[in-house]
């Protein structure tokens, strides 16, 4: 038998399985099963919300299953181990199982919908999503779906993480399919990265950079006249010698007060409107510079001169006579 072959004969001996055994415990919480072969015989895990009605009394009810398993499927020797399912909230066969049920004895379907996701999600599922199809309303098919949280649908994550189960149920107007997809809280997504074991960094704000505070250029103060008095040149420094004791009293020295230099008054700064108005004068009211007469020069004084006689005419006292 080829590869292909034997992985459709499994698969289809499970389903069976697992059909067979949801019809015998419907009423104890039905959660599905884990099928494993051995060389001695099936080995098959059965979830349960009530494993004491899969039991039954003194293990007469799993005997009974047992036994159908062998004679009705061909099953070599089956063993069967009963799990309690601590949280049925996030079984998505007991879920689909509960909405079946609710909608049997007539509960409007959206609520027993959304009864159903709010449960899931208070259990701490990362995602929820449960669609209904069939004659809802009327005898056209149309469909419901609610979701909630995070839900893949396709790729490793879907395939590894997504719990679904499928249930159906008969009603008046037609045949109901539920079908509920869980997202466990343990999953882990390539998509979604979790920091909480990185260690915790402070930040140090970077320390403010101080700027340069701006030289202020020293006003240049004009020279001051210093008396002589005050420049002494620095002369060498002499080693003193002691002083020759002698018999006669040294001088005594007057020095002299240090007559100090008044400062020059400071012209206080105009208003520009005065300085306007003080080139306006100026402007105005030109300045008249009397120009130094030149003395007049001084001219050689006239020298007079007697006119001689002419020999043709007579003088006065000739004339006279």
């Amino acid at each position: 038998m080829s590869v292909v072959r034997r992985i459709i004969k499994d698969s289809i001996e499970r389903v069976r399985v697992d059909e067979l055994l949801m019809e015998e415990y419907e009423q104890a919480g039905y959660g599905g099963i884990q099928l494993t072969k051995t060389p001695l015989g099936a080995q098959i895990n059965l979830f349960a919300m009530r494993p004491g009605r899969v039991i039954g009394k003194r293990g007469r009810a799993i005997k009974q299953a047992s036994e159908r398993l062998e004679v009705e499927l061909g099953l070599s020797n089956p063993q069967i181990t009963v799990i309690e399912v601590e949280v049925p909230e996030m079984n998505p066969q007991i879920m689909a199982s509960r909405v079946a049920n609710a909608l049997e004895r007539g509960v409007h379907f959206r609520r027993a919908v959304f009864w159903s996701l709010n449960r899931i999600m208070a259990a701490g599922a990362l995602g929820c999503e449960v669609i209904l199809k069939g004659p809802l309303r009327s005898s056209r098919s149309r469909f419901e779906k609610v979701v909630e949280g995070y839900v893949p649908k396709s790729g490793d994550p879907a395939l590894r993480w997504v719990h679904s189960a499928t249930m159906h149920v008969k009603m008046k107007r037609g045949m109901l399919g539920v079908t509920v997809k869980i997202v466990p809280p343990e999953a882990k997504f390539p998509d979604k990265v979790n920091l909480d074991s990185l260690p915790e960094i402070e930040y140090q704000p970077p320390a403010p950079v101080e700027e340069p505070a701006p030289v202020a250029e020293a006003p240049v103060e004009a020279p001051t006249e210093t008396p002589a008095e005050e420049t002494v040149e620095a002369e060498p420094a002499i080693e003193e010698a002691e002083p020759l004791v002698t018999g006669e009293p040294e001088p005594e020295v007057v020095e002299e007060p240090i007559v100090e230099a008044e400062p020059e008054a400071v012209e206080e700064p105009k208003d520009s409107e005065t300085v306007i108005e003080e080139k306006v004068e100026a402007v105005s009211e030109p300045e008249v510079v009397e120009a130094p007469v030149p003395e007049p020069e001084k001219l050689p004084e006239p020298v007079e001169t007697k006119p001689e006689k002419s020999p043709e005419e007579p003088s006065e006292e000739t004339k006279e006579e």
